[in-house]
């Protein structure tokens, strides 16, 4: 890097210092924006707890119809709140999950987890082909909703390169059946009866996205969110045979050529969740840190869905198409059902 004349000092790190701080400073205004969102939502929560701060704080973001999303004031800042807060929210609650826990649960909930994915897997080859949807299609739409939303869509797109339309029809359809279940699953779980574990295992189970599994979870309880996102998280590693299979499936006869190594397919926040709760099971973390660590991430969850609703506006929710939408609602519904019938089959009530 060529030298000042003047100074003798190397510009190149001071323009980087300077380009960072413009970067956290265009971030600003859409976090600030974000944080007054769910600091509104959590205080209205205490007057309708039915609703919970999650689901208040996505209609609160919906209220501004998209304009703050579209702003260049506060887009930056609520594009980086929907990309990373969600990590850092699963990363702090797993520090309140011990490690021994997360796998007592995978072994406890293994019949109706895998259960519901071959019910999924099942319904998503009959209808898929009732439909005449692209198999791309089908294929990105299915991992997304029976494994892990958007983490899935992403971990196949990198193995399949599909078309980008198609991508972003399947992510329209999860962001869709996302909303629908943050509002349907928690009045639903309790007009049955459900237990804060018996709702938190059909969440995880049935619910696509990460975040509208906290979402409905804290939206039904503390307990149900925590157990929730335990299930949720064990069923997120199915990313890994998802990946693997796609890598060995074929293509008109010819095997796919892998685009990138299959751990780079493993959302992060899963990996540092499992860190995160290792820390817990050793007892580093403090006891009396729980509540609070717990009270930071629903907190973080709901500056999440506010950044999430600032983007809901009709056309999107259009763009997702109507097969692809059909395909999806079908896909969701059978999985809700599958994992209620293998609950009530296995005892959990």
């Amino acid at each position: 890097m060529r030298s000042s004349g003047i100074t003798g000092y190397r510009v190149g790190p001071i323009f980087a210092k300077v380009t960072g701080v413009n970067e956290v400073y265009r971030r600003l205004p859409g976090l600030a924006l974000a944080a007054t969102l769910a600091t509104t939502a959590t205080a209205l929560s205490a007057v309708a707890p039915l609703a919970g701060a999650p689901v208040l704080a996505l209609v609160c973001g919906a209220a501004l119809g998209g304009r703050a999303e579209r702003s260049q004031r506060f887009g930056p800042g609520l594009d980086w709140a929907r990309q990373h807060l969600l990590s850092i929210a699963i990363v702090l609650l797993g520090l309140g999950l011990p490690l021994d826990a997360v796998l007592t649960v995978g072994r406890e909930t293994a019949v109706v987890l895998l259960g519901t994915l071959c019910a999924g897997a099942v319904t998503a080859v009959v209808v898929g082909r009732m439909l005449a949807l692209h198999r791309e299609s089908a294929v990105l739409i299915a991992a997304g909703t029976t494994i892990c939303g958007a983490s899935a869509i992403a971990a196949a797109t990198a193995v399949l390169k599909p078309d980008r339309e198609r991508v972003a029809y399947a992510l329209g359809t999860i962001f869709v059946f996302n909303i629908a279940a943050v509002l349907v699953y928690p009045p639903l779980g309790r007009l049955l009866g459900m237990s804060d574990r018996a709702f938190g295992l059909w969440a995880g189970t049935a619910v696509n996205d990460t975040s509208s599994v906290l979402a409905a979870g804290i939206a039904f309880g503390p307990a149900a969110a925590s157990f929730a996102v335990i299930v949720k998280l064990v069923r997120s590693l199915m990313i890994v045979p998802l990946c693997v299979g796609l890598h060995l499936s074929g293509r008109r006869g010819a095997p796919w050529t892998p685009n990138t190594s299959l751990w780079r397919t493993v959302p992060l926040f899963v990996v540092l969740f499992v860190v995160a709760s290792a820390l817990a099971g050793a007892g580093i973390v403090p006891a009396d840190w729980t509540g609070r660590l717990a009270d930071l991430s629903s907190w973080l969850v709901a500056a999440v869905l506010a950044a999430i609703g600032t983007s809901l506006t009709w056309r999107r929710l259009r763009s997702a198409g109507l097969r692809p939408l059909l395909f999806g609602g079908i896909l969701a519904v059978a999985l809700g059902v599958a994992a209620l019938v293998l609950q009530y089959a296995t005892g959990w009530r």
